[in-house]
């Protein structure tokens, strides 16, 4: 199975996109929506159309994507909250030290994260998944 890296983002006009920044040599693949499912799901779209003209032309599929691929997806702020949309912000912002309105200013692109700040997030959200994945029922 090969692995592919796919940046999600915010853009200035409020759509997500996404696009493969590893992992695929000889193939362009991105996609675009209102929300950053739509982007992925539009992306998905577009490598099995990408697929289908080879095959309708009669010519071999470009070994990049004949097999299943894993995309490992990296986010911007906003499309990380937007994805994951079922994040507690007031709850969340108390747990790792941020102000939880400007929080939701980084969540709607209102603001942009300092790389400190972006750490604590992305250490927060660490810290949740090792306790949501230690949790038993």
């Amino acid at each position: 199975m090969k692995k592919v890296t796919a940046i999600i983002e915010k853009g200035n006009d409020g759509l997500f996109s996404v696009y493969v920044a590893e992992g695929l040599e000889n193939i362009a693949l991105n996609g675009q929506g209102k929300t950053a499912q739509e982007a992925i799901e539009d992306m998905m779209e577009a490598l099995d159309e990408c697929r289908q003209v080879y095959i309708e032309d009669g010519e071999p599929v470009p070994y990049e994507i004949a097999s299943d691929i894993e995309f490992e997806y990296k986010y911007d702020v906003p499309s990380l909250f937007n994805f994951f949309d079922e994040i507690n912000m007031t709850t969340f912002s108390k747990k790792i030290g941020i102000n939880a309105s400007l929080l939701r200013r980084y969540k709607n692109g209102f603001a942009f994260a300092s790389e400190k700040q972006v750490m604590k997030i992305k250490n927060g959200l660490h810290e949740l998944g090792r306790q949501l994945s230690s949790a038993q029922l």
